[in-house]
């Protein structure tokens, strides 16, 4: 039951609907009570009993929720199936549509009061922001939408936790990611809040900051949890549409507690069409393991996995980074040219606050292909610009073994102060193995 306005402003409400109606308190009182408690009713000196609001309401010919609230009969019913076309929107790639849907959602919403569906509006905001490159946006519109749930159990508060250490996961800011999301993985399993999807989404997302940070054995065993809850996780789609559909009858035919339990099964299912995208990232992972092991030929089929289910849903960003692993592998192939061309198309989507690791890596493997075409100026060039980006993402293991090798470059072109230099900052950025994650892992999930 949606709550109640004070009874000052239920009072003001009833006899407005009274007077535009033309009826007199005794024609309203009629069969239950009296004039005077009309009276006392709309001067806002007594809380009506929901029955008395029933009968009242009943009188004026409107629904009982409009009178209590003020708000427009089924209102948060039409709400909802409209946030639904815009997760859909969304889960099919177009992210700068849904956002629109999204905005005009988050005014209505707030209008009227409606926390819940303004913390849905405030979510898909931040998803569009994230797949757009706004990560500013997004961590501001996930923090919002966070406040809106403050109330709520931890998994219905995951997808707005996760998205927001996503924004700072791609702003560079990897500890922190890691915190927030180790955290909340550590709570659920901790306190027995076993919710799948809540699970794949926490532990998908926690991949890549591991990956960045250099704690590659983390990383792996996320990717495992991930893909061992997966299944628990069906393919949405038919389901979702099925359920819109169902909805959309239902409250034709004035069924709305019905046609809200279906539009709650639709946003689910395109919730979790929002993890088929999470489970890219286990993809990646795989074949980013493929590849250290050598076996490139499988490292590359995951990766162009990963790429494809992302491309599907117009990730501009995450594809772009899975392309950089895609490039590495394509260049220990030999194939350096489309390598080389790969990053180039790439790199406008990336830079320091968009992606900072992997435009890093972009420069890093473009200066490596410049060195063994023996052009060194481009490769220093590379190389430098590939360092500044790793200073300020603190991502240690990948600066101490850069500054090995543009130190390694300026040795080979005769600079030996310049080499030197590069070699001493290498080493003070050197870490111990595990030294790299907060602290002690996350409880496992039960599987």
């Amino acid at each position: 039951m949606a709550e109640r306005d004070d009874p000052g402003i239920i009072g003001r409400r009833v006899q407005q609907l009274r007077t535009e109606r033309g009826l007199t308190q005794k024609q309203l009182a009629e069969g239950a009570y009296t004039p005077a408690y009309i009276s006392t009713l709309e001067a806002g000196r007594v809380r009506p009993s929901e029955q008395a609001l029933r009968h009242i309401a009943a009188r004026l010919d409107v629904a009982y929720e409009e009178l209590a609230t003020g708000r427009p009969a089924h209102l948060a019913t039409n709400l909802r199936l409209r946030l639904t076309d815009a997760q859909r929107t969304l889960a099919t790639g177009e992210a700068e549509a849904a956002a629109e849907q999204y905005a005009a959602l988050l005014a209505e919403a707030e209008a009227h009061g409606l926390d819940a569906e303004c913390a849905a509006a405030l979510l898909g905001l931040g998803e569009c922001a994230l797949e757009s490159g706004e990560l500013v946006v997004g961590r501001l519109r996930f923090e919002q939408a966070e406040k809106r749930l403050a109330d709520t159990p931890l998994p219905i508060r995951v997808p707005a936790l996760r998205g927001r250490a996503v924004a700072h996961h791609l702003a560079g800011e990897l500890r922190y990611a890691c915190y927030l999301l180790e955290s909340a993985l550590d709570e659920l399993n901790r306190t027995g809040l076993h919710d799948p999807g809540a699970l794949v989404l926490l532990y998908a997302s926690v991949i890549g900051p591991y990956m960045d940070m250099g704690a590659h054995a983390r990383a792996a065993q996320a990717a495992e949890f991930a893909l061992a809850l997966a299944p628990q996780v069906q393919d949405p789609a038919l389901l979702a549409r099925m359920h819109r559909s169902v909805a959309r009858t239902l409250l034709a035919e004035g069924r709305t507690a019905e046609a809200d339990a279906s539009l709650a099964k639709a946003a689910e299912f395109y919730r979790q069409l929002q993890i088929r995208t999470e489970l890219a990232n286990c993809h990646w992972m795989r074949g980013y393991v493929y590849a250290q092991n050598g076996q490139l030929d499988r490292a590359e089929s995951e990766l162009r996995e990963a790429r494809a289910i992302l491309a599907a849903k117009r990730a501009t960003l995450y594809t772009s980074q899975v392309v950089v692993e895609l490039a590495d592998v394509l260049h220990r192939q030999g194939k350096s040219s489309e390598a080389a061309k790969l990053l180039r198309d790439v790199l406008g989507d990336l830079h320091s606050e968009r992606g900072a690791v992997h435009s890093a890596a972009a420069h890093r493997l473009l200066g490596i292909i410049a060195e063994d075409a023996q052009d060194t100026e481009s490769a220093e060039e590379h190389y430098v610009l590939a360092l500044s980006l790793l200073e300020r993402a603190g991502a240690a293991g990948d600066l101490a073994d850069l500054c090995r090798m543009l130190g390694d470059l300026f040795r080979r072109t005769g600079r030996v102060e310049a080499a030197l230099d590069a070699y001493r900052t290498g080493l003070g950025h050197q870490t111990a193995p595990g030294t790299t994650t907060l602290g002690p892992a996350p409880a496992h999930p039960p599987l």
